[in-house]
Parts: C-alpha cells; structure tokens; sequence
C-alpha cells in the first residue's frame, strides 16, 4: 500500500484538560498519513481514482474547530474514526499537536499519534 501525506494541517480550537485551557484556546497542528493503493490513480491521472487531501484537511479542521475534546487522544480518536468512515482508505495515521502548550517547561509542542485501520469489509464513502 502507498501512502498519502499532509503535514502540518493547523486551526485555533479550545481542548484541553483545564476549563482554563478550553476557554483560551490554543493553537493546532495535524500531520495525516493515508494509506491507499494509489495504482489506479497513478494510471489514470483523475482525481476521482485518489483520495482527494484536500477533502480530508478540510475535515479535520471542522472537527478541530467545531468539537471540543479535553484529551488530545480523544480528538486523534475522533478524527481517525471520521477519516476511515467517510473517505475509501485502508489505514489512517495521526499525529496531533499542541503548539506552546501551557506547561511549566518550554516545550515546542506536546501530543499524541494514533493508527487505525479499517476492519476488514468496511469501506469508507468516498
């Protein structure tokens, strides 16, 4: 299987473990990687033969922006679950970011990477 890739996917969104940190917000970033047999697109050279990232950017930052979770990997869950249901992938990997979270180290960014991968039958939409 090949593998589809967006880094660095960012959104301003309110999770966090503190009613502090869900009223502030804080600033995101998802990298995505899509595991899909990308030969039938490779011959065809038609966007409809592929997964079309930027559909599943789009997705991520509605979740992102519209939910609120208190767990990173609560979120990472979510996103996953979203992407394997609605898009025709085999695999999805996330990793899922805090910038500068609020600590009393200076850290870059902490977070979380999840897989998944459909059972074996499912299908996503499309």
């Amino acid at each position: 299987m090949d593998t589809i890739f967006v880094e660095a996917i960012e959104f301003y969104a309110y999770h966090g473990a503190s009613d502090e940190e869900q009223n502030v917000g804080h600033r995101y970033a998802v990298d995505v990687e899509l595991t899909f047999d990308t030969r039938r697109a490779g011959r065809s050279d038609d966007l409809n033969d592929t997964v079309n990232y930027s559909r599943v950017a789009k997705r991520i930052v509605a979740i992102g922006t519209q939910e609120k979770y208190r767990l990173l990997e609560a979120l990472a869950a979510r996103l996953a679950e979203t992407i394997l249901s609605e898009f025709p992938v085999e695999a999805v990997r996330l990793r899922v970011k805090k910038m500068t979270p609020p600590m009393n180290v200076i850290a870059r960014a902490v977070g979380v990477e999840i897989y998944r991968q459909r059972s074996s039958g499912e299908r996503g939409s499309g």
